[in-house]
């Protein structure tokens, strides 16, 4: 059984900055893309970042320069650190793994990001 989850969500002043982590089981973990997603209250979610299983890197616009996506497959856990964050980043923050026929998501951890 796969499994998927996040930690490291919290509240944090705007400027500041927090790291998630996505631990997975029950999956061939280096051989796989990841990715992390939000979604914040109203909006659709929405792409963060994504790296594949050779490491190459894509984000979303509004993170770049501010976010970095990485993963340590001897320890099966994707990480994104988040630095300057704007009360815009606020949102549920979930890690998935894409594989044939079906995607495996977690069930998110929160970022608020407020004075």
């Amino acid at each position: 059984q796969v499994q998927l989850v996040e930690s490291g969500g919290g509240l944090v002043q705007p400027g500041g900055s927090l790291r998630l982590s996505c631990a997975a089981s029950g999956i061939i973990f280096n051989i796989y893309s990841m990715g992390w997603y939000r979604q914040a209250p109203g909006n659709q979610r929405e792409l963060v970042a994504t790296i594949t299983s050779a490491g190459g890197i894509n984000y979303a616009d509004s993170v770049k320069g501010r976010f970095t996506i990485s993963r340590d497959n001897a320890k099966n856990t994707m990480y994104l650190q988040m630095n300057s964050l704007k009360p815009e980043d606020t949102a549920v923050y979930y890690c998935n793994i894409p594989v044939p026929r079906t995607v495996y998501w977690g069930r998110g951890t929160q970022v608020t990001v407020s004075s």
